[in-house]
């Protein structure tokens, strides 16, 4: 049987180690779908799992990687056809069953998304799991009521890859979006993406009373902590809030005073186990109305399997900035 690379990671003696190894089909984790990949991406939970930094997977070994796109090489399930265009985000991959960081993926059916027209197998990876997100998170805004008129959008993490693509997406709905970063010198790069202003975030005086003065209508956070606490005590009146990350700590210490005095919502975000139905409605609004308009710019690099490691810790650095991919070796 024919091996193929792959990035696996591995637990000894209490110690997270990946490398690089040659697996054979036999050695992944079952599924219906065998994919022969072309392109996945990194993202800044891949680079926790990976050197173990977070608590990420729940066994080993483990290939890493939580998003995947290419083609499918075999399938049990009708659904699917040798030669499909393919991507699958989450569900899992690279947490408890073998990731896209390979050649070859296999995965349950069920996972797998088809390729929306108007999409390359590249552009898919280039949004990935983060486009995905800030897409998913703009769409259940606007089904809470966010609309441009509500007021200013701010977005946190505005240089990461969900912040970027979130810039991109909203600005192009028409939101007067507000970038808050603490990266200096990005302000160039975060206008070219739609921003109306921008924020420093080492500048910003976050009061402590109940409630501050409601400055936006509406945000979507990739910080948690005291960040988020902020945002619920300063979005207007029957804003929508995403939460989205915690990069500035899971603990939220606020009160309902902005819950039941202004209307505010709380909407949690989460990507990974979203239903197939909305799934799929939102990887074909990508593919259409919210498709987005500065990939080029977003994509700060596109990386070999063996670039990997040096990826990772310049994502845990604060040194990355929008979106990095891989090409996983799988050939057309």
């Amino acid at each position: 049987m024919t091996d193929f690379p792959a990035y696996r990671i591995r637990e000894r003696d209490g110690d997270v180690q990946a490398g690089f190894e040659r697996l054979t089909l036999d050695e992944l984790m079952p599924g219906d779908v065998v994919i022969r990949a072309q392109y996945s991406s990194v993202n800044y939970k891949d680079a926790l799992a990976a050197t173990g930094r977070g608590r990420i997977l729940r066994r080993f070994p483990l290939v890493g990687g939580i998003d995947v796109a290419g083609r499918v090489e075999s399938s049990t399930d009708a659904r699917f056809a040798a030669g499909d265009a393919v991507l699958v985000t989450g569900c899992g991959m690279g947490e408890d069953h073998d990731g896209g960081y390979a050649a070859r993926v296999r995965v349950p059916a069920d996972w797998v998304v088809p390729l929306p027209e108007g999409l390359s197998l590249f552009d898919a990876m280039a949004i990935g799991t983060a486009g995905f997100t800030a897409a998913l998170a703009l769409d259940r805004m606007e089904q809470n009521g966010q609309q441009p008129r509500c007021g200013p959008l701010l977005v946190t993490g505005a240089t990461g890859g969900v912040g970027s693509l979130a810039i991109d997406l909203f600005s192009a709905r028409g939101y007067e979006v507000v970038a808050l970063t603490g990266k200096s010198g990005s302000e160039g790069y975060l206008r070219e993406l739609g921003a109306a202003s921008v924020l420093d975030r080492h500048r910003l005086d976050k009061g402590g009373r109940s409630l501050e003065k409601a400055r936006w209508g509406g945000a979507l956070d990739n910080v948690g902590g005291e960040t988020l606490a902020w945002l619920t005590r300063t979005v207007k009146p029957w804003g929508s809030i995403a939460s989205i990350g915690l990069a500035g700590g899971s603990d939220l210490h606020t009160s309902v005073m902005p819950f039941i005095l202004r209307g505010i919502s709380l909407l949690g975000i989460t990507s990974a186990n979203c239903p197939m139905p909305r799934r799929r409605h939102v990887w074909q609004r990508l593919a259409g109305d919210l498709r987005p308009r500065h990939l080029d710019s977003i994509v700060e690099a596109t990386i070999e399997l063996d670039a990997l490691p040096a990826a990772f810790e310049r994502i845990l650095s604060g040194g990355h900035r929008g979106r990095t991919v891989v090409r996983t070796g799988g050939g057309q």
